[in-house]
C-alpha cells in the first residue's frame, strides 16, 4: 500500500513539474526596449561631423517583436547648413560599424507606450514640412534633447554646447544623476 502511495505520489509530482516547465517554456520570456543615448567625436577621414543620436534595443513587450533601430537628426546638405540658415532636414540611421565606434554615455529602459511615443516623435522630425534643420536651433543635440526628456531627463542645451555632442551628453549625465552613468572621456 505505501509503495503504490509513493508511486502515486511521485507520478503527481513528475506530471505538476512537467506541467510548470511546459508553462514556463510557452510564457514570452521578460521584454524589453532599451534606448542608448550615444555620441560621435567626428573624423577627418570619414567627412564626418561630431553628432549624437539614439539606439532602440530589445523586445516589446506587448507583441515580443524585436526592436534594433538607431536614429539621428542632420541636415541633408551640410554646405546649406552652415551657410543658409535653416536647411533640408533628414533622419539618420547609423551603420552597425559606425555605431561600434561611438560613445554610449548611458541607457534606459522603456515601455512599450514610451518608445510608441519616441518613434512618433521621430517621424515628426521627419516629415516636418520645409527646412527644420537649424545649427543653432534644431540640430542633431536638439533631437536627442527632446528624445531625453521624453524619457524623464534634464536635457536642455546651453549655448556652449550646441556643437559638442560629446561634451552635452556628458553634461546631461551629470545634470541627472539617478542614471548611475559616468562621464566619457
Amino acid at each position: 500500500m505505501v509503495t503504490h502511495f509513493r508511486r502515486f505520489i511521485t507520478t503527481r509530482v513528475a506530471a505538476l513539474f512537467a506541467a510548470l516547465v511546459a508553462m514556463m517554456l510557452a510564457m514570452p520570456a521578460m521584454a524589453a526596449v532599451t534606448v542608448h543615448f550615444h555620441s560621435f567625436n567626428g573624423s577627418v577621414l570619414w567627412g564626418r561631423y561630431p553628432h549624437t543620436f539614439v539606439v532602440f534595443e530589445g523586445t516589446l513587450e506587448s507583441t515580443g517583436a524585436p526592436v534594433n533601430e538607431n536614429y539621428g537628426f542632420s541636415a541633408k546638405y551640410t554646405s546649406q547648413a552652415i551657410t543658409n540658415g535653416p536647411a533640408e532636414h533628414e533622419i539618420i540611421v547609423e551603420d552597425e560599424d559606425t555605431i561600434e565606434d561611438t560613445n554610449r554615455h548611458f541607457s534606459i529602459r522603456i515601455s512599450d507606450a514610451t518608445y510608441r511615443e519616441m518613434r512618433a516623435e521621430i517621424e515628426r522630425w521627419r516629415n516636418y514640412p520645409g527646412r527644420y534643420y537649424d545649427l543653432d536651433e534644431r540640430n542633431c543635440i536638439h533631437f536627442v534633447a527632446k528624445m531625453a526628456e521624453m524619457v524623464g531627463l534634464r536635457a536642455d542645451v546651453p549655448e556652449d554646447m550646441l556643437r559638442r555632442p560629446k561634451r552635452w551628453l556628458n553634461y546631461v549625465t551629470r545634470n541627472n544623476p539617478h542614471l548611475g552613468a559616468q562621464e566619457i572621456d
